[in-house]
């Protein structure tokens, strides 16, 4: 695993195509129960270096109910992004995550994951990749029909701020969606 990580680290397959530089950014042991697969860093995560780094970092420790310590503790949990660079800025926001890092790394990454017992999809790159046609016709939906997609993943949408509005709509995530996922996060860990 550490030369892997080392590899992805050093990875430049995306460099030209990146207006801020390449940073992968990832965590991950042989050992991690639990992976986070969100969208890409954003640029606070892309300047420290740190995954989940920022605000959307602090909702999704507050949905798991860990704190930090836990959340870094790549013993019980991986965090590997969709892309793992900043992609920059578009007009509404963060650019997608580059296309090439999931296909490249994450089935070399799996084959060293072998103690996953759960899996967070954040957002909908990280659904439509892996559900692929079992994802509903919308990210709502999708996290509306959460349980159809355990014991191996849990659904999410992406704990940014931004998403505030979403949340608002949509009360049922908090009441029903966040219990459940905390209640799992705990028995694993």
């Amino acid at each position: 695993m550490k030369k892997l990580l080392k590899e992805i680290r050093a990875c430049k397959v995306c460099e030209p195509y990146l207006p801020y530089g390449v940073n992968p950014v990832l965590n991950a042991s042989v050992y991690s129960k639990i992976v986070i697969i969100g969208q890409a860093p954003g640029m606070a995560v892309h300047k420290s270096g740190i995954p989940w780094n920022d605000k959307s970092g602090e909702n999704l420790r507050k949905w798991m109910g860990i704190d930090k310590g836990m959340f870094y503790n790549t013993d019980k949990i991986a965090i590997i992004p969709m892309g793992f660079c900043y992609p920059g800025t578009g007009k509404s926001g963060d650019l997608p995550p580059r296309k090439e890092c999931a296909p490249l790394w994450h089935p070399l990454l799996f084959k060293k994951l072998k103690k996953v017992e759960l899996i967070l999809l954040i957002g909908k790159y990280a659904q439509d990749y892996y559900l692929k046609n079992e994802a509903q016709k919308n990210l709502t939906e999708t996290v509306r029909h959460f349980e159809n997609y355990l014991p191996k993943y849990f659904v999410l949408p992406h704990p940014s701020p931004r998403n505030n509005i979403w949340q608002a709509k949509n009360k049922w995530f908090v009441q029903f969606v966040i219990p459940q996922l905390k209640l799992r996060i705990e028995q694993l860990l």
